[in-house]
């Protein structure tokens, strides 16, 4: 059978993971290096900001891990989610924006914390969208289609910042020229949002106002108590925090953990640019089969590949293996993110969309709390960071089974929500 054509709102949809993709490039690549720069010529050690950087990360995440499920609950009544979506969008790009003109390293974590809750609240809504714009035979090949072009699409503005940053062009310096692609970068992600602020509706949603907030927490109650009660869609969300924890905090605290163990900052730019040229066809590819395999059969394998790049990152001290890593996780990074997304997209109630995905955003905002801490704990400790990378199996692990009981529950006839 044919795979079928994209609809206009769905490219603008995915047009949108090309928009945000590259901010989130950004965070793994020149924003932690741009900030160890300034925190070194501070006093702060390698270790020390390392672990600063891991912590800060964490608090901007446990932040949304808190309002994600309010916000969700918010944004399902009619009207709402697109006026959510376009409030936090306007703060991360302010954020961002700020961030071209900060040159203390504390002021520089202040802004970046306001830049990353609002991408990530954008994210909410974005994610949640998906439900809205397409339908459960394609959401697949949809999701892994916005992953793959973010991570390809990300790549352009990078790239600029990138030449600036090696040529200084115009007597610029280094620092001006690494703000500067913060700055194109902010436009990038405005830019590309436009078609989908343009051309998004609404389609499912609940009627009526969220006036009171005593309400609010109501129908949170309610929804925690469906996903409770139904086992496979628990299970999952569990397995989901395990193992999307890993991912996570492999992609946000790849360059430090590199820069600690000698890598240079040349090196871990073009290797990560390189994961995400690998990343592109691997997410589309991850879509075709997972309609053919399974979704959750090609999370598990993923899941599994991930373990074994957590053995190869314990060891880690050379540059050319920093470049097998990035290659192995642009195998793997695009098909997890997305068919994890899709797959619980397809178990929800889709008026209900934004609520459930507060709930799956608070699960992986909270894997992406204890990731970085866990990373910063042994930067702290042991003063290595590669401890932490090791204790990363566990989620894993923990997460593989968890979902592997999900997907007995799914056999065994449980209910959807």
């Amino acid at each position: 059978m044919a795979e079928q054509k994209l609809t206009r709102g769905e490219k603008n949809w995915i047009l949108y993971d090309v928009a945000n993709s590259a901010f989130i490039m950004l965070v793994s690549t020149t924003i932690p290096i741009f900030f160890r720069s300034l925190a070194e010529g501070e006093g702060l050690s390698p270790e020390q900001a390392t672990g600063v950087w891991g912590t800060v990360t964490s608090a901007a995440v446990l932040i949304l891990a808190v309002l994600s499920p309010i916000l969700g609950a918010v944004a399902d009544y009619k009207g709402m989610k697109k006026k959510m979506f376009l409030t936090s969008l306007l703060l991360g790009i302010a954020g961002l924006l700020a961030m071209s003109f900060a040159g203390e390293w504390a002021a520089f974590l202040v802004l970046f914390v306001i830049a990353r809750v609002g991408y990530s609240a954008s994210n909410i809504f974005y994610d949640s969208m998906l439900t809205d714009v397409t339908t459960d035979e394609k959401m697949d090949m949809v999701s892994s289609h916005g992953f793959a072009w973010g991570y390809i699409g990300s790549c352009i503005p990078f790239i600029l910042g990138i030449v600036l940053i090696f040529t200084t062009p115009f007597g610029l310096t280094t620092q001006t020229a690494t703000q500067l692609s913060f700055l194109v970068t902010a436009v990038w992600w405005f830019c590309l949002t436009i078609p989908l602020l343009k051309s998004y509706r609404q389609t499912y949603y609940l009627e009526g106002k969220p006036e009171r907030v005593r309400n609010i927490f109501h129908q949170l109650g309610d929804t925690f108590q469906k996903i409770r009660k139904n086992k496979q869609l628990l299970l999952y969300i569990l397995g989901y925090f395990c193992y999307i924890d890993g991912v996570n905090t492999i992609i946000s605290m790849s360059t430090s953990y590199g820069d600690e163990m000698g890598i240079s900052s040349a090196a871990m730019i073009f290797a990560l640019l390189l994961t995400q040229f690998i990343a592109f066809p691997c997410a589309i590819l991850s879509g075709k089969l997972a309609k053919k395999h399974g979704a959750l059969k090609m999370i598990k394998i993923f899941i599994v590949c991930y373990i074994a790049i957590c053995v190869f990152g314990f060891q880690l001290d050379q540059a050319w293996e920093f470049w097998v890593l990035a290659v192995a996780v642009g195998l793997c990074q695009g098909g997890i993110q997305a068919l994890s997304r899709s797959y619980y997209g397809k178990l929800i109630p889709k008026e209900a969309s934004n609520e459930y995905f507060g709930f799956f955003d608070i699960f992986g905002k909270f894997a992406d709390f204890f990731g970085p801490l866990i990373i910063s704990f042994c930067a702290f400790v042991f003063h290595s960071s590669s401890y932490g990378v090791l204790a990363l199996i566990v989620l894993f692990g923990l997460g593989l089974f968890l979902v592997i009981q999900s997907e007995r529950a799914a056999r065994a006839g449980k209910p959807r929500c």
